[in-house]
């Protein structure tokens, strides 16, 4: 790779979630991402925690939280709220984990996303933040001819709404990590990396079959911020060793 050091390696702390269970477990569990060579996180799957507590136990280990990941209900009706907290802790993106778009449950459809988060996302621009939206499988089934993820992408302003781009779930989904983070370009600051092995299996970054090379030429060519290691399911192994690894894998094609 070449001149990739504007990006950075971020650790989403959902891999970890285990260990994110109790606040004494949340700061042990910072400490330990940062002496494995993190300098940034997203701060997903976690105990609750203080706004102030989370800044001091960052600022005490060098980190930067780039991206969280917001419960709905918190997201819809504590909107201010949860704006004052992250301007505590210093984070810009505002990310929704889930949504399962079925379209037979409206609540859980396309439509009801459209009513419901589009002011939210109107709402966090007017006070500063960035909402973004975190992918899964589902987002490739097809609605009105066109997967929804092309949907989501007209349906809400480019400067309200980004994508938090997974490369395991575009590639689960039918879809082209690398082509889908091209077609995106500039909505994308925060992407999700992990591998995509046999078997459907997440797999260690640069241990699995996704083509990297590729991905993280075009991330740079879609001017992406910050690349997120998560490994939702590590397949029985110490959730910090598949984090290491991953980073030292990244290390070696040129990141920071």
């Amino acid at each position: 790779m070449s001149d990739t050091g504007r990006m950075r390696i971020g650790a989403q702390l959902y891999t970890v979630r285990e260990s994110c269970a109790t606040l004494e477990g949340f700061a042990e569990t910072l400490k330990r991402v940062a002496d494995i060579g993190y300098t940034t996180v997203q701060v997903s799957g976690t105990c609750p925690y203080p706004a102030v507590w989370l800044k001091e136990q960052l600022r005490q280990n060098g980190l930067h939280c780039a991206l969280t990941h917001i419960a709905p209900g918190r997201l819809t009706k504590e909107t201010e709220e949860v704006v004052k907290e992250h301007e505590i802790f210093g984070c810009e993106y505002v990310g929704l984990g889930y949504h399962p778009f079925r379209e037979e449950k409206y609540e859980e459809g396309y439509d009801y996303f459209i009513e419901t988060y589009l002011p939210v996302a109107k709402r966090l621009k007017a006070l500063g933040k960035y909402m973004m939206h975190h992918n899964h499988d589902q987002e490739f089934q097809y609605r009105n001819g066109r997967v929804i993820l092309e949907n989501l992408q007209e349906a809400f302003p480019p400067d309200c709404l980004g994508f938090t781009l997974d490369t395991f779930w575009v590639q689960a989904g039918g879809g082209d990590p690398a082509g889908w983070i091209e077609r995106l370009k500039d909505r994308v600051p925060c992407i999700h990396l992990k591998d995509y092995a046999y078997g459907r299996k997440m797999a260690v970054i640069g241990e699995g079959n996704l083509d990297f090379e590729r991905i993280l030429k075009k991330a740079e060519e879609a001017h992406v911020r910050y690349l997120l290691v998560e490994q939702d399911d590590c397949n029985g192994e110490d959730p910090f060793a598949c984090l290491r690894r991953s980073y030292q894998n990244l290390r070696a094609m040129g990141l920071e």
